[in-house]
């Protein structure tokens, strides 16, 4: 084996040690009585073993309205968000006149400057009339500038020929972009659509500054709150005494474990999807 290799094997290896480790400390905390937790901290194995902060989290419907507001936002965002990055990816990397070139300055300027929170919080609540309605965490999100351009390589590297060919048989623009386009782009939008999932799933600020219900409250919004707040993981556990260390880590595990299913079915379109966007055709 090469010294280079070897390197590499070993680098990589403790790379993911270092994200491996903190994350199972984390799930064993979860699993570790309040008491063990409280006296003697962190721990790799789980000792005493205890799933009260589990059956505390999950016994109420805060949750479980959580988990729907937050997957709701995650699957009818990702799905929006997809849409209008590939749509407006076409359009300008089919170079047309005087509307391409419009749309992609218009893309590339919020990745340098962005009009404020005053402006978007006004934006939102006044004048789209969004407050404590879910669509105000999905709108904010819809477009990032960066995978737009990421889509646009993608789109600039498939073969003219296949375009032109279809063109030939009379096929119109859309139909070359749904039946054709789309189908030779599934590693892309793969990848676009795991980084949006990702995305509105971890997202809680918007949902801060528009949401006031707690009935809409995304998961993550409620992690954020009971953290900061420790009557919040009391009123989670419903009556009685909270184990606060134990329920904290739970609610940690139970907000990302589900995301972190996503990346199997992702994994065999992330590396050529990124790679081909990155580049130039």
């Amino acid at each position: 084996m090469e010294a280079f290799t070897a390197v590499s094997y070993v680098g990589a290896t403790l790379f993911g040690l270092a994200a491996v480790i903190p994350f199972w400390m984390v799930l064993a905390g979860s699993l570790t009585a309040e008491s063990a937790l409280s006296q003697r901290g962190y721990s790799f194995w789980p000792s005493p073993f205890s799933t009260a902060a589990y059956e505390a989290i999950f016994s109420g419907s805060r949750v479980w309205l959580a988990y729907g507001a937050t997957l709701f936002v995650t699957v009818i965002g990702t799905t929006m968000a997809v849409a209008a990055t590939s749509g407006l990816a076409w359009v300008i990397s089919r170079g047309l006149p005087r509307l391409s070139r419009g749309l992609a300055v218009f893309s590339y300027i919020p990745m340098l400057f962005s009009g404020g929170l005053v402006p978007l919080y006004i934006l939102v609540t006044q004048v789209l009339g969004l407050r404590n309605s879910l669509f105000a965490v999905i709108l904010p999100l819809v477009v990032a500038p960066f995978l737009v351009f990421v889509q646009v390589s993608f789109f600039r590297g498939i073969p003219g020929e296949i375009l032109d060919s279809a063109r030939v048989d009379g096929a119109g623009e859309l139909r070359i972009f749904f039946q054709i386009v789309l189908p030779l782009s599934k590693p892309v939008l793969a990848v676009i659509a795991l980084f949006y999932a990702v995305t509105f799933w971890n997202d809680w600020f918007h949902a801060l500054l528009f949401i006031s219900d707690s009935n809409i409250y995304p998961l993550q919004l409620v992690l954020h709150n009971m953290i900061s707040n420790l009557s919040m993981a009391q009123d989670l556990a419903g009556a009685g005494a909270a184990p606060l260390y134990q329920i904290r880590l739970a609610m940690t595990v139970a907000t990302i474990g589900p995301i972190l299913l996503a990346y199997p079915f992702a994994q065999r379109y992330f590396v050529k999807g990124l790679t081909l966007g990155a580049t130039k055709g």
